[in-house]
């Protein structure tokens, strides 16, 4: 390789983990960030080595990036393990890249921090500015009404993504980076810079220094995370109004760290926090690039300082209240104050009643709250295929107040837990102008999603949860604010309906898929395998 003993003996190697790949869009420009981040570590004394790793990119790969969550974690934490690495960067930023990353570094439990790839800068369509997944979402919506042609959704489709980088609005993407920061594990304001500015690229050399500072300090994952630093990751993510998907994510990271997370605590903090960001798709006007320009992710923990405990400690190896001293908003419309929020409970509830024993999740702050109480008939689709034939059938009685269900779509099911959440609204209704319905399943939605989704229902239909029970023309009742929701068939009924109910089988006889199907815990417990979260630490491989 032309390397001399002189450029690594004595010094610390530093692992940069690269998910850049030709097939994730979000990454594109990493390749070069991952030099800039060489740069620092040679200029701090360090050795890097670039290590490409899985990359989950959200719109080409199929099933689900999900069912490979735990296969790129897995992935992470066996190459800081195996290889002769001292120190690591992170770098990714598409979905499930964030919490791949660190659910693998905080098991390897070697100094580490993450590098988030940035939002894409925000795009524009005539006089519109397009937030990406949240437009989509609605600009289909309509086409399928009628409203608008195949020219101009083609022009959509062709400028919702103006750049490298991420989801620009406050999808997974973002809400993953952001979370990843308020917990410790980023660099102060590293979650909110646009992949594409000069100051992304300076973000990168200082990583590359500052890994080389903490491989000497030897400031591991477990010297940062307490149950402290994932009740202000909760907290951010609440104020933010982040993505369902979060849920499941810091759920899977806390266990790595030993922690014993649950929906509880999720709902406890939701019920104090105030949503802060005015940022799509629960905000109405602003994205990403508009939320960098008014502080970023520092100057909204400093609106809401007095929720999170500053006294955590971060990979800057200063404490969280010590990185927040500086931070200011720069616009008070896109970060609200405390007294003049977006809403005042948090972005997401947490749901529980005969229908979702174990819980399920709605974002209410980008719901029609006039569905925020409701009574419905359902209307049943055994799987999404059945979904997509008889939707839009003209025999198929859906209304505005029908409540559609969808099963056969969580973890097993699907499998992989796919985002089948946001059912589609038939064409029917939507020419009508109705624009959203209630819609339940054991499912997830993209974080750019919205509408009256339920989502995350616990346990699945595949292993026989109550999803599996209803039937079409069943009652359901959903009451938001009181966190309820119920099938209103009586427990003798439900008792017939189990009793004829029979286990379908698993979707894969051999290799990973097997392995997750057999492994794999339910929403409610982060959807991570179950052998990843008990028993004693991996020690040191011995090097004979």
């Amino acid at each position: 390789m032309g390397l001399a003993d002189d450029d690594y003996m004595g010094k610390p190697v530093i692992g940069i983990l690269n998910t850049w790949s030709d097939l994730n869009t979000c990454h594109s420009h990493l390749r070069h960030r991952a030099e800039e981040i060489k740069r620092g570590v040679w200029q701090a004394g360090g050795f890097p080595v670039e290590v490409p790793m899985m990359s989950l990119g959200e719109m080409l790969m199929k099933p689900s990036t999900m069912l490979y969550r735990n296969l790129l974690a897995m992935e992470t934490e066996e190459v800081l393990r195996c290889h002769p690495i001292d120190a690591a960067i992170l770098m990714g930023g598409c979905d499930k890249t964030t919490p791949a990353l660190l659910m693998g570094a905080i098991s390897a439990d070697l100094p580490a921090m993450f590098f988030p790839a940035g939002p894409m800068l925000n795009a524009r369509w005539k006089k519109e500015t397009l937030g990406s997944g949240s437009d989509a979402w609605k600009y289909w919506a309509e086409r399928r009404a009628g409203n608008l042609c195949d020219q101009s959704w083609c022009q959509i489709e062709n400028a919702i993504a103006r750049s490298p980088g991420h989801c620009m609005t406050m999808g997974t993407a973002s809400t993953m980076t952001a979370i990843a920061e308020a917990m410790g594990m980023s660099l102060p304001g590293a979650s909110s810079i646009p992949a594409v500015l000069s100051e992304h690229s300076r973000l990168a050399t200082l990583y590359g220094r500052r890994i080389v500072e903490m491989a000497w300090e030897n400031l591991k994952p477990s010297s940062l995370l307490t149950a402290a630093s994932f009740d202000n990751a909760i907290i951010t993510d609440m104020a933010i109004g982040g993505s369902t998907n979060a849920i499941i994510h810091v759920i899977a990271m806390a266990r790595r760290a030993g922690i014993p997370l649950t929906l509880d605590r999720f709902d406890e903090l939701s019920r104090s926090t105030p949503v802060v960001a005015n940022v799509r798709p629960s905000g109405d006007k602003y994205l990403m690039e508009d939320f960098y320009n008014a502080g970023g992710l520092t100057a909204l923990m400093k609106q809401i300082e007095s929720l999170l405990d500053t006294t955590c400690l971060t990979v800057s190896g200063r404490t969280l209240g010590e990185n927040l001293v500086d931070a200011e908003v720069h616009d008070d419309d896109v970060i609200r104050s405390l007294d003049r929020p977006v809403s005042t409970a948090g972005g997401t509830f947490v749901l529980r009643g005969n229908l979702a024993p174990q819980g399920c999740v709605v974002k209410p702050s980008a719901a029609d709250p006039r569905l925020f109480d409701h009574t419905g008939t359902a209307v049943v689709f055994e799987n999404y295929p059945d979904m997509k034939a008889r939707l839009n059938d003209e025999s198929l009685d859906i209304t505005a107040d029908s409540v559609l269900v969808l099963r056969s779509a969580g973890p097993l099911g699907a499998p992989g837990f796919p985002e089948w959440g946001m059912l589609p609204i038939p064409d029917r209704l939507l020419k009508a102008g109705v624009r959203d319905l209630v819609r339940i399943s054991d499912s997830r939605m993209s974080g750019t999603s919205y509408g009256m989704c339920i989502l995350h229902v616990s346990p699945e239909s595949h292993l026989g949860g109550p999803l599996a029970l209803v039937q079409t023309g069943d009652k359901i009742h959903l009451n938001v604010n009181e966190r309820r929701l119920d099938l209103l068939v009586d427990d003798d009924e439900l008792a017939r309906r189990r009793a004829a109910w029979t286990p379908p089988e698993l979707h894969y006889e051999r290799g990973y898929g097997q392995l997750f199907c057999k492994h794999v815990t339910q929403a409610n417990d982060g959807c991570d395998f179950d052998f990843l979260q008990h028993g004693k630490p991996t020690p040191e491989p011995d090097i004979f």
